[in-house]
């Protein structure tokens, strides 16, 4: 019997283009132009007919913007987070041409759920503090955050937080400085109110990433942290010592 292979089974010729193209904005700044057209089609060694579907694939992602009489635009890339003990995400992504904010959504003391308190080491329906932070990358929200810790001796201090860096902010008013000692990974859709916080449709795919962070030498958990991370938009690298 003869099985005739799906259509779709594999990526074409300017799918592929298309993601290399998407690795390679790693390497660009918000604002820089891409090479012309017949210097990356001479580089993949197609023609500008593959390249410039290629490059649609990008504008209809968002990533650049063809500006007529001038070029291709790098209007946002995907960005690389690095997972390692003292990652700073603010700081990392300045380093990478960047401007990272972070507004407050949330910030009460609430009773500690089982996973909450399990994390924390409390006991569960002890009161802890509860903030919710959405980052923005170059104005676009990437990812929605619900931060809980267990000292209440911050609490008014915490209630403050506004802005900026979260951990910069604890640092400063407290002197506490923290380090990220767990961190768990998994995939799921967004849901509905999600989907409105981070400007994107429902049941798009979201990166959930539960994070564990300690004071140094202190045997329990300062901050237990949940992350919803848009999946087209951040690409964690764990790096090994």
């Amino acid at each position: 019997m003869h099985l005739s292979r799906h259509p779709t089974s594999f990526p074409t010729r300017y799918q592929e283009i298309a993601a290399r193209l998407e690795q390679e904005l790693r390497h660009y700044r918000c604002g820089d132009y891409l090479p012309a057209e017949s210097q990356l089609a001479a580089r993949y060694q197609v023609n500008r007919h593959t390249l410039r579907r290629a490059i649609d694939e990008l504008v209809e992602r968002g990533w650049v913007q063809r500006r007529q009489g001038v070029g291709v635009l790098v209007l946002m890339r995907p960005f690389d987070y690095p997972l390692n003990a003292r990652t700073r995400f603010s700081q990392n992504l300045l380093e990478q041409g960047s401007h990272p904010t972070s507004e407050k959504l949330l910030a009460v003391l609430r009773p500690a759920s089982s996973v909450v308190a399990q994390a924390l080491g409390v006991a569960e329906g002890e009161n802890v503090i509860h903030l919710r932070t959405l980052r923005r990358v170059n104005g676009v929200a990437v990812c929605l955050i619900d931060h809980y810790f267990a000292e209440l001796r911050w609490w008014p201090q915490l209630r403050q937080f506004t802005s900026g860096s979260l951990h910069d902010f604890l640092n400063d008013r407290l002197g506490v400085a923290l380090m990220r000692t767990r961190t768990r990974i998994s995939a799921r859709p967004a849901q509905a109110k999600e989907s409105r916080w981070l400007e994107i449709p429902n049941l798009s795919p979201l990166l959930c990433v539960r994070t564990l962070n300690h004071r140094e030498g202190e045997p329990r958990a300062a901050e237990y942290s949940v992350s919803l991370n848009r999946a087209d938009m951040i690409e964690f690298t764990m790096e090994h010592e």
